[in-house]
């Protein structure tokens, strides 16, 4: 991987530029982002074509000035000593506002939402999606195949990669559970302890923060390129506290939305690097703890690390761009908001995708010479919610048939493939099998070739 150049100083620009008609040209293109919105980096700039008039120094400098009068200082410092600061420019306005009308619902259909909300498919899905693509970033070799078999049959992991994944789902029903609670050391540490059980070469690492008698670990690229060197290991307990209370909103001196709040606290825990292993994943981790503690429910149906793993020299430059300007956290904040809307809407064609398979088969049910129209009452009812149970009482009372038709409907649905059908206590009860919609096509299919 090629380390970003370091822009040059303001100063050393600035010497350059002592005529008033340069300094007049040089302000009157003063703008913290380029023509197309984008919060470019030197690296990203040097490689473009300037404004007319000006010299690419010169717009670097116009640009950095610009950037100046909007810069919030946050309550952490860099390695340098120096705070970490992000410019809260208009497209990161604008973005989170689209991610708080998306996250929270609110611009879902009724059908959408009514569905995940009612349903575990979408939400377990995932969380399997999430925890596989996760694991996979950090160094976990399997296939997606493979690692969804494990999940979803619960068979014990066979070796180190398939344990990460596993983990990575505890891990995330964990982020869960604690996302209404007050963020504080100990949840970390449980919570990387989660996700590193049995995967560590030094176990008694799992969930504590390395000592300044540990060998300090290091972020390299696949290259062996030295990429970040964290603060010293002496620093991380305060680190850590600090990170809470900012979680918490303890210090909050001004406000920070909320899902930028989440990307800092990714940032701040990835940057720290405070554990042996699993640094990645636990920033990752928290990040939906952040989003799930201020209400942006929608958070735990998305997978920000399917997107990342698409492109990780871009995720590893969102950090390296923060380290090489002045500790400016803006390009991370910014990328990261970007990943987020890319999950949201993948998952919102996903959803529509469902959504129309879902319609296509209930149009050809209503054809159907094969079922009933009670047993079709109970396929459409299974298809907008598969973890939907069925009762041969609750059959009988609903559609007012004696007791032996609903038992011959169900038991019949169970027949064709379409049901399971289980003892709890002293009743049977009816669920639907997985994948629904393709075992009714596959039995539309041979009744028409019949």
């Amino acid at each position: 991987m090629k380390f970003p150049q370091r822009p040059p100083s303001q100063d050393e620009i600035l010497a350059e530029s002592v005529n008033g008609e340069t300094l007049r040209r040089i302000f009157s293109h003063s703008r913290p982002v380029d023509a197309r919105g984008r919060y470019l980096h030197w690296d990203e700039m040097r490689n473009r074509k300037p404004p007319d008039g000006l010299t690419l120094r010169e717009w670097w400098f116009a640009t950095t000035f610009a950037r100046q009068s909007l810069k919030r200082r946050l309550p952490f410092n860099a390695t340098d000593g120096k705070p970490f600061t992000f410019s809260n420019v208009d497209t990161i306005q604008k973005m989170v506002h689209r991610i708080y009308q998306q996250a929270s619902g609110q611009i879902l259909s009724d059908d959408v939402a009514t569905s995940l909300r009612s349903s575990s498919r979408y939400l377990v899905s995932s969380q399997v999606e999430e925890a596989i693509t996760s694991s996979q970033l950090e160094g976990a070799s399997t296939t997606r195949l493979v690692a969804k078999e494990l999940l979803t049959s619960g068979r014990r992991p066979r070796d180190r990669s398939e344990t990460m994944i596993v983990n990575n789902y505890a891990a995330m029903l964990f982020s869960q559970d604690i996302s209404q609670d007050e963020l504080t050391p100990d949840a970390i540490f449980e919570l990387h302890r989660i996700l590193t059980h049995d995967t560590l070469d030094n176990p008694d690492s799992a969930g504590r923060l390395q000592r300044p008698d540990d060998e300090r670990i290091a972020v390299y690229w696949n290259d062996d390129t030295l990429l970040h060197a964290p603060p010293p290991a002496k620093e991380l307990p305060e680190r850590l506290e600090k990170l809470c209370r900012f979680a918490n909103n303890e210090d909050e001196d001004e406000f920070i939305h909320p899902v930028v709040k989440a990307t800092i606290i990714h940032f701040c825990l990835a940057y720290d690097h405070p554990f042996e292993d699993g640094n990645g994943r636990t920033a990752r981790a928290l990040f939906y703890r952040s989003m799930l503690h201020d209400g942006y429910w929608l958070a735990q149906y998305i997978s920000i690390s399917s997107i990342l793993r698409k492109a990780p020299v871009k995720y590893a430059l969102s950090y390296l761009y923060t380290e090489t300007d002045e500790n400016d956290m803006t390009y991370f904040i910014v990328y990261q908001l970007g990943v987020i809307e890319r999950a949201i809407q993948s998952l919102h064609d996903y959803l529509a995708r469902k959504i129309a398979e879902t319609r296509a088969v209930e149009k050809r049910l209503q054809n159907s010479s094969t079922l009933n129209h009670r047993q079709i009452a109970v396929i459409e009812k299974a298809l907008r919610d598969p973890g939907e149970m069925f009762t041969i009482s609750g059959q009988k009372t609903r559609h007012r048939v004696t007791y032996q038709t609903a038992r011959t409907d169900l038991l019949e649905l169970e027949e064709l493939g379409l049901m399971k059908k289980t003892r709890v206590s002293n009743k049977f009860i009816f669920r639907p099998v997985s994948e629904l919609a393709e075992r009714l096509r596959d039995l539309g299919s041979s009744r028409e070739s019949s």
